[in-house]
């Protein structure tokens, strides 16, 4: 495997470091930027040109991850290449109205193969709903799937998809890794802890939360909120949900994405069902970044050669670290070491599964995830 990195400076495409050669021969380029570059055709034609034989796949992000740090730069890019392996990417355009469930099936099942390894799929982050597209995939398959929901900053307005055509809205795109000499992985951490009482979801419609313990959520959400209920929705990034069905269930945490004063309701990342149990978190910043390197710790290793670390971070985690938010992607590089070159994005939601050894993937919201992919 090959790896080289990319920052747009100057309105364009820069190497940042030692160029591999592998303009040609590059077989995937994995592009992540703010949402008002992203967004620009032109920089997609751009990498188009300068890797004409590669796949070309992103997302727009609330922020870029390059190396262990967030890049400064509006637009980053990473081209891999394999030497014994190789990949197969399918997108699908979801309409308004439309059954994700079923499409998001529809669109893994023509990746299959026999030497299918790893699926890493990429979505529209406000538009299509994550936890449709998570149950969609799981019907279909038993390959490991991870990747994220495409971000915005904390603007929540509008997400873009890159998938070997000028970005557009609605869209989901999957990339397939194949061979038998592929050893691929993810880990998924969070790092929140609990607090107030735990309620029961009385009233909920897919993503959409109505009631608690039959009191109209958004007045609850205020309560517990004090001071920071002023600045709601964007507050509301430092107050997920954790959720789950059964005590003992590992809890799924949700993230604020909009508020409606009317109907007193909150919309989350993902599904808050009926019948779940419920209660706020809080952020510790340095169980967070202890949540990062217990991801990596998460991560078959292959070897010692050059390698890619797919990252898919929580937007509010950013938020609520702030100028200590390359702490995380630095405890990650101590775990895998710096010759697993590291490229993503601050997310609306991660995809991954829950532990190391299940197959099925989750939506998740204020984790770190990780892929790791080596080739022998």
């Amino acid at each position: 495997m090959k790896v080289e990195n990319l920052k747009l400076m100057n309105n364009q495409w820069q190497l940042t470091g030692i160029g591999q050669n592998i303009e040609d021969t590059a077989n995937i380029v994995f592009v992540f930027g703010d949402t008002k570059s992203f967004k620009q055709p032109e920089y997609f034609h751009q990498l188009n040109a300068n890797y004409p034989n590669a796949q070309i796949v992103g997302c727009s992000s609330s922020a870029n991850i390059l190396g262990a740090e967030v890049a400064d730069s509006p637009l980053i890019a990473t081209a891999v290449m394999f030497e014994n392996s190789y990949i197969k990417v399918n997108a699908i355009d979801i309409k308004e109205g439309e059954n994700i469930e079923t499409i998001s099936g529809e669109l893994i099942n023509g990746l299959f193969n026999d030497d299918l390894k790893h699926i890493f799929v990429l979505s529209d982050g406000l538009l299509i709903n994550g936890s449709e597209l998570v149950r969609g995939m799981n019907k279909v398959t038993k390959v490991p799937i991870s990747g994220g929901m495409a971000g915005d900053g904390d603007r929540f307005e509008e997400t873009w998809v890159i998938a070997n055509s000028e970005p557009t809205q609605r869209k989901i795109v999957a990339v397939g890794f194949y061979g038998n000499g592929l050893t691929i992985s993810s880990g998924c951490q969070g790092g929140w802890s609990e607090f107030g009482a735990e309620r029961l979801i009385t009233r909920s419609k897919g993503n959409v939360l109505y009631e608690i313990d039959h009191e109209p959520a958004l007045d609850l959400y205020k309560k517990y909120l004090g001071d920071y209920a002023k600045d709601l929705p964007n507050s509301g990034l430092r107050f997920p949900l954790s959720i789950k069905l059964n005590p003992n269930d590992p809890e799924t945490i949700r993230t604020l994405l909009a508020i409606s004063e009317e109907e007193k309701s909150i919309t989350f990342a993902g599904d808050v069902p009926e019948g779940f149990t419920a209660r706020l978190m809080k952020p510790d910043i340095d169980i967070l970044i202890d949540g990062a390197g217990q991801a990596a710790e998460e991560i078959t290793k292959g070897n010692n050669k050059q390698a890619l670390g797919l990252v898919v971070s929580c937007v509010g985690r950013k938020i609520i670290m702030n100028q200590l938010v390359d702490e995380e992607l630095e405890s990650i590089e101590e775990v895998l070491g710096e010759h697993v070159s590291l490229t993503g994005f601050y997310s609306y939601g991660e995809i991954s599964p829950f532990e190391k050894h299940q197959t099925a993937c989750q939506l998740h919201n204020q984790t770190m995830t990780l892929t790791a992919i080596y080739e022998d």
